[in-house]
């Protein structure tokens, strides 16, 4: 069998929206036929997924290779960095983590060791695939990690990748941002990109054309596609960064108004996605310095470091805010990270979360989390089995989601357990998990992607509506769940403003 054609995007920055052309890619090649496989050589992102049999990955390959109808696997993603305090991440290799490494210590100790592995990969999946996606990271013109880079142009070169340089026309200087771009590649890497991708563009397309023709005559390369700025896409997003791009989904008069407190070291905030997709919600992400004001529903997202981020609710002086918001029956949700701050304590005996030692929780669930080395990491099948408030009507149902977690959390009061895990990468189980207090207003879960589950979604917008006097909602309401959906209309989207027939010569494709 002939070996996988690949087309990579890199980019001129971070952000310029490589995960979600690569997603578009990867749906257009499986509309087209093609076995189609995502590959991110390294990834550095809080926000991960799981794979069926437990294994870490960046979230973005995770959604590629849903867009391509496939099962999310380690090899398309085989180094992940996540960021854990300012100069040290956990390393996670092939899906399981192999320690905490200072920058230096990664870049000078292990990444030989990296290549090595990408080089594995990409070989294999190359091997059983007909078409591999190839996201590159940040820049290739980073002139001071380029000697040791193994995600931009090392991954082209191990892949044979023709590369296609995308340029976010939205935060300006985009010609500047090309022509700098290729200046500080090498001759050999100058050669591999094949063409200009130009996205997020607002306004007239005529008036960008004369720029188009210069950049094409000054540097040679086509111009393969000029992509407008996709409002409210439906398609999860890798960085944080994306989190500045949030406020443009604002309703600030919609009648119900969640929060959800942006954490430093937040993780896995696409649990919220589906949130954006509901008739008269607004959603705010509330920034250091913000105050959390009137709100429905205030949640607090998974963490990186727990610790670390409950004393920077402290700090900023939250703590008061969200018991008041209990106190007036507001609901109160954490997830993850989240779910451990709500309790009464954080223990880390070995001080693997912080080196800081105990934190006293915020104190509105009757729970303890013990911090142990080993990481939970598993896609999970969970039965609701609370009564409180309107958890009484899902008692028995079954929820899917994912865990990522160290922590161990365990009922030492008055709380109620929320659910039981079933079942954990395939194999049976019983885990309780989560916590309810006062009425099943405040609750807290393990489980990332507890509100991609519609009937949890369903019954707790409902509760609020009711309260409300608004008119209650059913499961056609909830459009953002129609992921496959959302898949084929980006990529509709980018097809249409796509050179795709170049796009296949250039990977050696023929398209009848």
């Amino acid at each position: 069998m002939a070996k996988a054609k690949t087309i990579m995007l890199q980019g001129t920055s971070s952000d310029v929206g490589k995960s979600v052309l690569c997603t578009a890619l990867c749906r257009i090649f499986y509309q087209q036929g093609f076995r189609t496989v995502p590959f991110k050589a390294q990834n550095m992102a809080l926000n991960s997924a799981v794979t069926p049999d437990g294994g870490e990955i960046g979230r973005a390959q995770a959604v590629q290779a849903e867009a391509a109808g496939l099962k999310a696997d380690v090899m398309m993603n085989p180094i992940l960095l996540k960021p854990k305090q300012d100069i040290t991440a956990q390393v996670i290799v092939m899906g399981v983590p192999v320690g905490d490494m200072s920058a230096q210590d990664y870049r000078y100790e292990y990444l030989m060791t990296a290549e090595s592995i990408v080089r594995y990969c990409i070989e294999y999946l190359k091997d059983q695939y007909e078409v591999m996606v190839i996201e590159g990271a940040g820049s290739p013109a980073e002139i001071n990690l380029k000697d040791r880079d193994i995600v931009n142009m090392k991954t082209a070169q191990l892949a044979d990748a023709p590369v296609l340089l995308v340029a976010d026309i939205d935060r300006g200087g985009v010609f500047a941002s090309i022509v700098g771009t290729l200046e500080l590649l090498e001759d050999h890497e100058r050669q591999r990109i094949k063409g200009f991708i130009i996205n997020k563009f607002r306004g007239d397309i005529d008036l960008l054309q004369p720029g188009l023709t210069m950049i094409e005559a000054r540097t040679g390369i086509p111009v393969l596609g000029v992509i407008p700025y996709l409002h409210n896409h439906g398609i999860e997003e890798e960085d944080s960064v994306s989190l500045l791009e949030k406020k443009i989904k604002e309703i600030p008069e919609a009648g119900i108004q969640v929060a959800v407190l942006e954490l430093p070291r937040i993780s896995n905030f696409t649990d919220f996605d589906v949130l954006y997709g509901i008739p008269d919600v607004n959603v705010r992400f509330i920034k250091k310095g913000m105050k959390i004001g009137a709100v429905d529903m205030l949640i607090i997202p998974g963490s990186k470091n727990s610790i670390l981020d409950l004393q920077y609710l402290k700090d900023e002086g939250y703590l008061q805010e969200i018991c008041d918001l209990a106190w007036d029956g507001k609901f109160i949700v954490g997830i993850c990270g989240g779910y451990q701050m709500l309790g009464m304590k954080l223990l880390d005996p070995l001080g693997s979360e912080s080196g800081t030692g105990d934190q006293v929780g915020i104190g509105l669930l009757d729970i303890e989390t013990i911090f142990e080395a080993e990481k939970q990491t598993h896609q999970v099948e969970a039965v609701l089995l609370n009564e409180e408030g309107f958890w009484k009507e899902l008692k028995g149902q079954i929820v899917r989601g994912y865990e990522i977690h160290s922590g161990k959390t365990q009922i030492i009061g008055k709380a109620s357990c929320l659910l039981e895990i079933k079942c954990r990468s395939g194999q049976q189980v019983q885990v309780a998990d989560g916590a309810v207090n006062r009425g099943g207003r405040v609750f807290g879960t393990y489980l990332h992607g507890f509100f991609d589950n519609p009937s949890v979604l369903l019954a707790l917008m409902n509760a609020i509506r009711q309260e409300k006097g608004m008119n209650l909602l059913v499961k056609q309401d909830l459009t953002a769940f129609d992921k496959e959906l959302n898949y084929d209309r980006l990529a509709q989207a980018v097809r249409a403003s796509l050179d795709m027939q170049k796009i296949f010569e250039i990977m050696g494709i023929e398209v009848s």
